[in-house]
């Protein structure tokens, strides 16, 4: 199965508003293992670079004034993806992004359901907790300390190490089950609680063992520890 785990840093929050993406960065998994192969562009995105996104990404207009624009860039992505799974955190908002991008552009939505929407999946393993990327990292021990600024790439792979965490680890297949478990089960699982037997198991200790031991607390006198706590 190929996945792609893909972060997309933008000008601001909305496209309707003329927010626009200026850097894509995706990592290629294949059966739940990273392949090396990446996918990685800064974008041109024809407008000024907000002092709050800025200081975000730290990517300036002057930066990506030579960059290439979306427009430019669209098809290469899309290979790149093809029908691939696309795992991302809260990827309802990249989702928008690349979704109004193409749209600009005259060309297919993708699909919601292409996406696997990690901060879904961590908020229900740990509901209640806190499920940002780092947040996520310091539970699961992954080192971010690289991450001083969002960056698409980095946060990918990032990202890559922290999914494969939140579906059961390195080897998410690796268990005695009748069949594989897709990352979809696994998302849809509610937490593991234990609960308590039904039946109590039957007594192991026979008549003969029990007699003996009555008669050895009998021959202690007094008032026997095994008493009290019986």
């Amino acid at each position: 199965m190929r996945e792609i785990v893909l972060d997309t840093e933008t000008t601001g929050f909305e496209p309707d508003q003329g927010d626009r993406i200026v850097e894509i960065g995706a990592v290629e998994l294949f059966n739940h293992v990273p392949t090396g192969e990446t996918y990685h562009v800064y974008i041109n995105p024809q407008r000024d670079m907000p002092s709050g996104a800025f200081e975000v990404h730290g990517l300036s207009e002057e930066f990506l004034a030579d960059k290439p624009v979306f427009a430019d860039i669209a098809q290469d992505f899309l290979d790149f993806i093809g029908d691939a799974r696309l795992v991302i955190h809260n990827a309802s908002f990249d989702m928008k992004f690349l979704n109004a991008e193409l749209s600009w552009l005259k060309r297919p939505r993708l699909p919601d359901e292409q996406a696997l929407d990690t901060l879904a999946i961590a908020r229900r393993k740990f509901p209640g907790s806190p499920a940002s990327l780092d947040a996520l990292c310091r539970r699961f021990g992954i080192d971010n300390s690289a991450r001083t600024l969002h960056g698409a790439l980095l946060d990918s792979e990032i990202l890559a190490e922290v999914y494969l965490e939140l579906i059961g680890g390195r080897q998410p297949d690796f268990a005695l089950a009748s069949g594989p478990r897709s990352a979809a089960d696994v998302a849809a699982e509610p937490d593991w609680r234990p609960q308590p037997r039904p039946r109590p198991l039957p007594p192991r200790l026979s008549e003969m063992e029990k007699a003996a031991h009555e008669e050895f607390v009998a021959a202690l006198g007094g008032n026997p520890v095994w008493n009290r706590v019986s």
